[in-house]
């Protein structure tokens, strides 16, 4: 479907057109009707399928009315991370960009002339609020944020909003919004939590659900089968030859993310780590030389895995196995984006072979193993157990906070 075909105003076609944007992708076919009748929603879509845009248009139609109080904040959008916060507001400019719809983007930083900003567009009542639950809070408790004029709450990338401690943060917010609203929620996955939250904040919803899609074919995916300890030599032999462009390695913890990091430091590799130890004005510079080209490789915990908008990252390595499907996805869903093409590497030491079995029986196939290289010496074979002979023990059990 076109979105000349929805009933979305001029302007906002207009800033469509100026973009390129022609075809709507299946999530903003199922959900922009919906916001546009003004009725909750529930979307349960990954990243990268066009969702911000698919809340995002709708919203600014509506606005773009006149019908919507002046100098007041009318739409709140709830992000996880200051990365995805920013991303919406940057979608936010394009799309408000023939219309007089004004945002700011609230998010954590010690940057006090940062927090004045903030202050002055809450203040004055910017008719998109783009913020992080804890930054937003901060700005509440002071007393100067007017929210009872809100008709639209968003939360984005609620599950994982969820996963990091939100939850009281979020109903906390909720009890500034006025009961008569309407309120939009995404999410990745529907676990018991998700829906409890809709039944709490949502008004007899409308759900749309797409499934989980698996990975983009045109990314190769390929396997080492490897100790723990040779890890780092298959890094070495992957880039001896050619230096590498455009690389995002994934680690599962703050400290792996800083170990990988050394040691490819230690290699003469230009990298950067990113995770959320770092302070927001290192976050922001490091994405920057990333985009730019002055980093070459990032090594990353899962923060990178949603909602970082790349185009043309060539290779993703998972220095380890992602603890489910669905992190996998979005790991190497980095890759192959804007039909470019892309590769992406998983070691699977001994320990984690269970889990990459896991995610081949949910891709359906069996990814390709390349030998380790000879001078590393053995190798494991590969042969995973089954959850039951693990006594179904699932990795909710030790699930990772970044």
């Amino acid at each position: 479907m076109k979105f000349d075909e929805l009933n979305l105003d001029e302007s906002v076609l207009q800033a469509l057109d100026a973009m390129n944007f022609q075809e709507c992708t299946p999530v903003q076919e199922h959900t922009i009707p919906v916001i546009l009748e003004g009725r909750d929603l529930i979307g349960v879509a990954q990243t990268g399928t066009g969702k911000t845009a698919a809340y995002l248009l709708p919203v600014l139609n509506q606005l773009n009315k006149g019908t919507y109080p002046a100098d007041a904040i009318n739409c709140v959008i709830m992000s996880p991370t200051r990365e995805l916060a920013q991303q919406i507001d940057q979608q936010m400019e394009g799309f408000s960009y023939f219309m007089p719809a004004s945002s700011v983007a609230v998010y954590g930083g010690n940057d006090g002339i940062r927090f004045e900003q903030e202050k002055r567009g809450l203040t004055l009542g910017a008719d998109v609020v783009i913020a992080t639950p804890g930054r937003l809070i901060s700005h509440l408790s002071m007393g100067y944020v007017d929210m009872s004029k809100v008709s639209f709450f968003i939360l984005d990338e609620a599950d994982r909003m969820l996963d990091m401690g939100f939850y009281d943060d979020i109903m906390q917010i909720v009890k500034y919004l006025p009961k008569n609203r309407q309120t939009i929620m995404f999410s990745a996955t529907m676990p018991a939590k998700i829906q409890q939250l809709a039944k709490t904040i949502l008004n007899n919803p409308v759900e749309v659900k797409l499934a989980v899609s698996k990975p983009a074919e045109k990314i190769i995916q390929i396997a080492y089968v490897c100790y723990e300890n040779q890890k780092l030599g298959i890094i070495q032999s992957l880039f001896r030859d050619q230096t590498p462009e455009r690389v995002i390695v994934f680690a599962s913890s703050k400290v792996m993310v800083k170990e990988v990091t050394k040691a490819f430091l230690r290699m003469k590799l230009n990298v950067g780590e990113m995770h959320s130890d770092l302070e927001q004005v290192q976050r922001d510079r490091i994405m920057r030389e990333f985009k730019s080209g002055r980093i070459n490789i990032l090594v990353a915990t899962d923060i990178v895995s949603r909602g970082i908008d790349i185009d043309d990252i060539r290779l993703v390595i998972n220095y380890d196995v992602p603890h489910d499907s669905e992190d996998y996805v979005h790991r190497i869903g980095r890759t192959a984006r804007a039909n470019n093409d892309g590769c992406a590497i998983t070691f699977v030491s001994e320990k984690e072979q269970t889990l990459f079995k896991t995610i081949e029986d949910f891709l359906g196939k069996s990814i390709y193993k390349i030998p380790v290289p000879d001078e590393l010496g053995e190798a494991p074979v590969y042969a995973p157990k089954s959850n039951k002979e693990k006594g179904g023990r699932r990795r909710n059990n030790h699930r990772r906070r970044h």
